[in-house]
């Protein structure tokens, strides 16, 4: 069962991933890895940051366990065409719905503050770029536009986690897909209608958010899962779910905190630099997401079930037939970029804007 599940996310992870490269074929194609560029790559990880500290990786490992603690026996349970019953406990339908509403009273307020402060979170996150005030603007500009997608993207999580939870991994395995889409449609269909491609894909972005909002609710409704609103209140579940999640962002945070100083660091440096490291991210980041998201995402839920049954040596076994699968397809492909760094970004992006040089460099971060 578990390499079924690693297989289905997986398999729709690759699906996204080849969209993805197709989506940065694409920037290259019209941006390159010039100053345009790096302001877009400043104002995509923003709000990308925050969405790994928080919404995928606190929020995730610890609201999943303790909404697998609220569900029934009979939640999980197939009927007779093999969909899984949508009817959840009351527990659980009422910790889902306050989670939600305080998730969006708090998000709606963070993401108001940041836009209006935009400049002066730039002159922390980009202040190498106040030396040129054209490409400092833009991206202040840019961020603003990407970063509503913060918003929508934790209340993504959330529903995901549901499913998760329900074992319903397809659609929410399919999101990121829907992300690829719409950045490269809105990269096609609005690059010669607004000032820069940056502008463009930065609409794309915040738009992602909204097609995958939007799907997941779907997805939730067809399950027969209805969330209603609830007055926002610090319930004990809700409190319960912030202590646990505040050791896990700690954790997180010094992983993503080193991100977040690469740009403080590379806005110094000449231009182009940020786009050759997110480029060369963007491969590092394909087993990543292909294999290690997989598994983790197949395996929490499973887990938080095993363990809360009190299965230990089940939930043991889990646990080591993830590390293997993982490392089976890591070890090979961490190899392989060290090993041809400069065949494969030459390959994937050299065309258009992005030179022979671009691929040297690029492939050296590599």
């Amino acid at each position: 069962m578990l390499f079924r599940f690693v297989a289905t996310i997986g398999g729709l992870t690759a699906i996204s991933r080849i969209l993805g490269f197709t989506r940065d074929i694409l920037m290259t194609a019209f941006m390159g890895a010039g100053w345009v560029a790096d302001c877009f790559v400043v104002a995509f990880k923003l709000p990308n940051f925050f969405r790994r500290l928080f919404a995928e990786g606190a929020f995730n490992a610890a609201f999943v366990p303790l909404f697998s603690e609220k569900l029934g026996p009979g939640d999980q349970k197939s009927d007779q065409s093999g969909d899984q019953k949508g009817d959840l406990t009351e527990p659980a339908k009422q910790f889902v719905e306050e989670t939600y509403s305080v998730m969006l009273l708090v998000l709606f307020a963070f993401v108001g503050l940041v836009e209006i402060f935009m400049p002066w979170v730039m002159l922390v996150l980009a202040n190498g770029f106040t030396d040129d005030p054209a490409k400092f603007d833009l991206a202040v500009t840019l961020t603003r536009i990407t970063f509503p997608y913060l918003m929508l993207i934790s209340l993504v999580s959330l529903l995901g986690g549901v499913l998760n939870s329900l074992q319903k991994f397809a659609a929410v395995a399919a999101t990121p897909i829907l992300l690829n889409l719409s950045i490269i449609g809105g990269l096609l269909a609005l690059y010669d209608v607004l000032p820069t491609p940056g502008h463009a894909l930065s609409v794309g972005v915040t738009l992602g958010g909204v097609v995958q909002f939007f799907w997941l609710a779907i997805a939730l409704r067809r399950s027969g899962i209805a969330l209603r609103w609830r007055r926002p209140r610090l319930t004990p579940g809700v409190k319960r779910l912030l202590v646990l999640m505040a050791p896990v962002a700690l954790g997180a945070g010094a992983m993503q905190v080193n991100l977040l100083v690469d740009i403080i660091i590379a806005s110094f440096l000449p231009e182009g630099s940020l786009s050759f490291l997110f480029y060369a991210d963007r491969l590092n980041q394909l087993p990543i997401g292909i294999v290690g998201v997989a598994i983790g995402t197949a395996v929490l839920p499973m887990l938080s079930r095993q363990l809360t049954d009190g299965d230990d040596a089940t939930a043991m076994q889990t646990l080591n037939r993830s590390i293997e699968i993982g490392l089976f397809f890591a070890v090979p492909a961490a190899v392989a970029l060290m090993i041809i760094p400069g065949p494969l970004i030459a390959a994937l992006f050299e065309r258009g804007a992005f030179d022979a040089a671009d691929t040297a460099m690029t492939a050296a971060a590599l």
